[in-house]
């Protein structure tokens, strides 16, 4: 069980690392939302389902009880965090941010 708890904390690990070379190196505001929502949604997935795995190491009521609260909070985060990065998209398309484009120097 610890194997594959410490083989999902390190995939999240990955996934966040990702997210945030992601978030440094892309040029624009626009382009930057996407590693900032997907990477760090998958990155969530992995060590949440790592914390879910560990906490029903010793199988108790109260233990499953924990993981399923867990489970809910991912179903959140997979819910909220795409209408988050949406309404964040939509606040840059009114505030009159334009997307970058080849040739654009502003960095």
């Amino acid at each position: 069980m610890d194997i594959i708890v410490t083989f999902l904390l390190l995939c999240g690990l990955i996934f966040f690392t990702g997210g945030a070379v992601g978030i440094i190196r892309f040029p624009d505001f626009y382009s930057r939302l996407h590693p900032a929502g997907k990477l760090d949604t998958m990155g969530l997935l992995f060590m949440m389902i790592a914390l879910a795995f560990y906490k029903l190491h010793h199988f108790s009521l109260g233990d499953v009880l924990t993981s399923l609260k867990i489970i809910f909070i991912m179903v959140f985060v997979f819910i909220s965090s795409p209408t988050a990065i949406h309404g964040i998209v939509d606040a840059g398309v009114n505030a009159g941010l334009t997307p970058w484009t080849i040739g654009d120097e502003r960095r």
